[in-house]
């Protein structure tokens, strides 16, 4: 039998991943947000993941990157380790984020966190979704209409995994952390992702272990990572300290 499957010929996409974070609500500890992707996936079908995706085009423009001023491109590829394009990272990190799990990681023109409390908000951005989704409304012409920008300073860079050779798909990836905001509650979209939960990096991995949850090494690893922190706001400055954490 023989197949025309190249593994060394498989291009291999840019993509980011967003863990979000939350502290427990008593006692000490964090949580953090998870996904089911769809078994249908051509990608990690059924696993558990974080919200992420691939890096787009329209991720790294300078009409984007004038959106999210916390952090320029030269700052974002030396966190990264690479000479241009970091920021690309970022930007797609906070909008696979608001794809996926429905959270917009933005601030408003007087600094505060963008909030969806109020019902009639939270349905304009719920429509708002659907449209970056299936690309009918770019990210910079939304944070335009809503008098947005980007928080790109808020997310920090944990680590960078690539797809091993002899999968069908290879992705070259960058894992971040951020606050979730206080205001918005993440949801899947009941398309490319069929269900979520908050869950404790520790309670995660027993799961894993049980056969419960079953998620692929770098989910794993991070989750193992996140497991020694007792707040979030520990878990953002050992981040921040941190001099890319590449693996």
């Amino acid at each position: 039998m023989t197949t025309d499957f190249d593994p060394f010929a498989v291009p291999i996409s840019d993509a980011a991943t967003v863990m979000l974070l939350r502290d427990r609500a008593s006692g000490e500890g964090i949580e953090v947000f998870m996904l089911r992707r769809t078994i249908k996936a051509v990608f990690a079908g059924g696993l558990y993941v974080f919200p992420g995706g691939r890096v787009d085009r329209a991720d790294s423009s300078p009409e984007i990157d004038a959106l999210c001023p916390g952090i320029e491109d030269d700052t974002a590829s030396d966190r990264l380790g690479i000479d241009s394009g970091g920021l690309a990272f970022w930007i797609a990190a906070i909008r696979e984020c608001f794809e996926e799990a429905g959270v917009l990681l933005a601030r408003t023109a007087d600094g505060a966190t963008v909030s969806f409390d109020d019902p009639e908000v939270e349905a304009r951005f719920t429509a708002y979704r659907d449209q970056v989704h299936d690309g009918t409304l770019p990210l910079d012409e939304l944070c335009r209409r809503e008098g947005l920008v980007l928080d790109g300073a808020s997310i920090g860079y944990v680590a960078h995994w690539l797809t091993p050779i002899g999968e069908r798909r290879r992705f070259d990836t960058r894992f971040f952390v951020a606050y979730a905001p206080a205001g918005q509650r993440p949801l899947h979209d009941d398309g490319e992702t069929i269900e979520s939960f908050w869950v404790e990096p520790n309670d995660a991995l027993g799961r894993h272990e049980a056969g419960e949850l079953a998620m692929l090494p770098p989910t794993k690893a991070t989750l193992q990572f996140l497991s020694g922190f007792t707040s979030v706001a520990d878990v953002m400055a050992h981040v921040d300290a941190m001099d890319r954490p590449d693996k």
